[in-house]
């Protein structure tokens, strides 16, 4: 955890210019700096960073923020990671400090099972370079399978001894809690009641998360042995989705961002073997079919996948099954078949990385136009899997997203299969039909979840004065107490006691909630808010703190226009006031609305009831609408 100090010492100490300044190339414009965007590929430089109110913003693809945010966004960093990133940049020192058993108990699970993973780690390596039978087995293993030192020590490679119950005994001598040993999967537990190691008599291979964080392993057997299996992996646990995490994902995101590429292989050893050979923007799906979350992980750092096959026929048909997912997202895919008898890691093991990267742009194939052959191939000489071939083709395009690119690929099937380019036109519109009807199904049962969601009648409004109190909640504004009085008065005080006045409350969740945190916060709102730790807020804030309209410079030559900021004592009135009236509004159509249902029932008790009310209402209205220089509408 950091604390709080340290927290503030590193917010006041990153400087945006310095921070983008580390991967962008700026150029001074103004009273403001301009680069090219590091999210978005431009020619044009449209990412703009303020000095003044330390935050970016690009106006191409609208991303930016403060510092911290930056560093998420460019880093694919969680919060907290973000300000150690920070704090390394400016040499702020942040104590990390042990944790006793007791703490450890009251930790929260997630905590404790990344603390637990951690250990893990620690002992693993530890064992596999300072242990004789880690150094006998697990090194001679890795350098046979051509592993340098340094990639072993990357990857954090590691080595569980082949005893019961060595990792579970060493963690419990430290502090650690059995329940976490479970929950994580490290450990099972006997019929009697004992922990058991999972991944005893194995070399490791730590999962890390996007930010770092080991949330998983995977153990190789090396003995050869009938009843057991060759890999053993961490099972699902409250850290660890083994459908959302890519094997080098960590280790392959700035790569993949460089390159604009990324290549999908199947196992550890295929990762490890490739990034040796110095292709590092590749990940693994661990073996397991990709998945929605895999593929989003993915499509978060480029649009263009190329996926690696071996020679083996049966594995190919299996994967490419999936493979529509990734065209589904939008994605360009590329696969290239490796010579028989390789895989990635032998194959990789074999070149440098010129090489492999002149074979790759030689060999890679455009997944539609492999797939064709592929099973034309099967599909030789018989209609009938020719026919069954063409509707998989064709199913295939209708998940591709964008229009013009199916067509093409409509005409080079046709082209290839000497059909008529109609004909497959009408089966690639009734897939695209039936795909519409399950999307919009899907989207009634959303807006049902959602139902509850919905924007508050007053929405606009209540922004506004979330965007003042954002920007401007310290402020002070003369208000006239009576007639000889007059006060200064924050805008955040001003507009809360105006609220609770008239018995009001904001009622947009995050509203509220950025409402109450103000009156609990000392300092700046809008540097506070930026910086705040849950990112919805960081980025209303953000959103909030924009200035949508610049005037130009050129009328200060010839007038002094009033700032916003000087406008201050005006404004606050009036969007309060705004707000007040729409609430009265939103109060009187609900009074119409019980009126027309009294009428039908001629319940004339209630409808004499609401007319006063609704007469009270309109007077209110009336007097705001004098004060707001508009004209009311009434209706009774």
């Amino acid at each position: 955890m950091i604390d709080q100090a340290t927290k503030d010492r590193i917010l006041t100490a990153a400087k945006i210019e310095e921070v983008v300044g580390d991967f962008v190339t700026l150029k001074k414009r103004g009273v403001n700096l301009i680069g090219l965007c590091p999210f978005h590929n431009e020619k044009t430089p449209s990412f703009t960073v303020s000095p003044a109110k330390n935050i970016c913003k690009c106006f191409g693809c609208s991303k930016g923020g403060s510092p911290v945010n930056f560093i998420m966004l460019h880093e694919q960093l969680d919060y907290a990671d973000a300000l150690r990133y920070l704090a390394r940049k400016y040499n702020i020192e942040i104590v990390e400090k042990e944790l006793s058993s007791e703490e450890l108990e009251h930790r929260n699970d997630r905590e404790s099972m990344f603390a637990i993973n951690q250990f893990a780690l620690n002992y693993f390596t530890k064992i596999l370079w300072e242990n004789e039978d880690g150094r006998a087995i697990g090194i001679s293993y890795f350098k046979e399978r051509g592993f340098r030192d340094n990639i072993i020590k990357k990857f954090q490679l590691g080595f569980c001894l082949d005893k019961f119950d060595s990792l579970s005994k060493e963690a419990i001598k430290s502090g650690y809690n059995k329940q976490f040993l479970l929950k994580t999967g490290l450990c099972t537990e006997s019929e009697r009641g004992g922990l058991v190691d999972r991944f005893r008599g194995r070399v490791m291979f730590p999962v890390h998360s996007l930010s770092g964080k080991i949330v998983a392993f995977g153990g190789r057997v090396l003995k050869k042995t009938d009843n057991t299996a060759k890999y053993v992996n961490s099972p699902d646990s409250e850290i660890y989705h083994k459908s959302n995490e890519l094997y080098g994902i960590f280790f392959a995101k700035n790569n993949i961002v460089k390159e604009d590429r990324c290549f999908l292989v199947e196992g550890y050893t295929d990762v490890i073997s490739m990034h040796q050979a110095g292709i590092e923007n590749v990940v693994a799906s661990s073996g397991t079919s990709l998945t929605p979350g895999q593929i989003r992980l993915i499509h978060r750092f480029t649009s263009n996948i190329t996926v690696l096959y071996d020679g083996d026929a049966a594995g190919i048909h299996a994967s490419i099954r999936g493979i529509d997912m990734l065209l589904s997202e939008g994605m360009n895919v590329k696969v290239v078949l490796l010579p028989d008898g390789e895989d990635p890691d032998s194959f990789a093991r074999s070149k440098d990385s010129s090489e492999f990267n002149a074979f790759i742009q030689a060999h890679q194939t455009d997944f539609i136009r492999f797939k064709t052959q592929l099973l034309l191939d099967d599909a030789a000489g018989d209609p009938i899997k020719k026919a069954n071939l063409i509707n998989d083709i064709v199913t295939s395009i209708s998940v591709i997203p964008d229009a013009i690119i199916r067509s093409l690929y409509i005409k080079e099937c046709a082209d290839r299969f000497e059909m008529r380019e109609s004909v497959l036109a009408e089966v690639l519109a009734k897939k695209i039909s039936g795909t519409q009807k399950t999307i919009s199904q899907n989207e009634i049962k959303q807006a049902v979840i959602e139902k509850d969601q919905e924007k508050p009648f007053a929405f606009m409004q209540e922004q506004n004065l979330i965007r003042y109190i954002i920007r401007y909640g310290k402020n002070l504004i003369p208000v006239q107490i009576d007639e000889n009085k007059i006060e200064q008065i924050s805008v955040l005080d001003y507009i809360n006691q105006s609220l609770i006045a008239d018995d009001m409350q904001l009622e947009y969740g995050l509203h509220k909630y950025i409402l109450q945190e103000a009156i609990m916060t000392e300092g700046d709102f809008r540097y506070y808010f930026l910086n705040h730790p849950d990112e919805s807020v960081r980025n209303y804030a953000f959103y909030l703190s924009e200035d949508k309209y610049e005037r130009s410079n050129i009328h200060d030559k010839f007038n002094k226009t009033e700032t916003e900021e000087e406008r201050l004592k005006v404004i606050i009135p009036r969007i309060t006031l705004e707000y007040k009236n729409k609430i009265l509004e939103q109060q009187s159509n609900e009074l119409i609305a019980e009126l027309k249902q009294a009428n039908a029932e001629n319940d004339y008790k209630k409808i004499n009831e609401l007319i006063n009310k609704q007469m009270e209402l309109n007077k209110y209205r009336q007097t705001l609408a004098r004060y707001l220089g508009e004209r009311t509408i009434i209706a009774l």
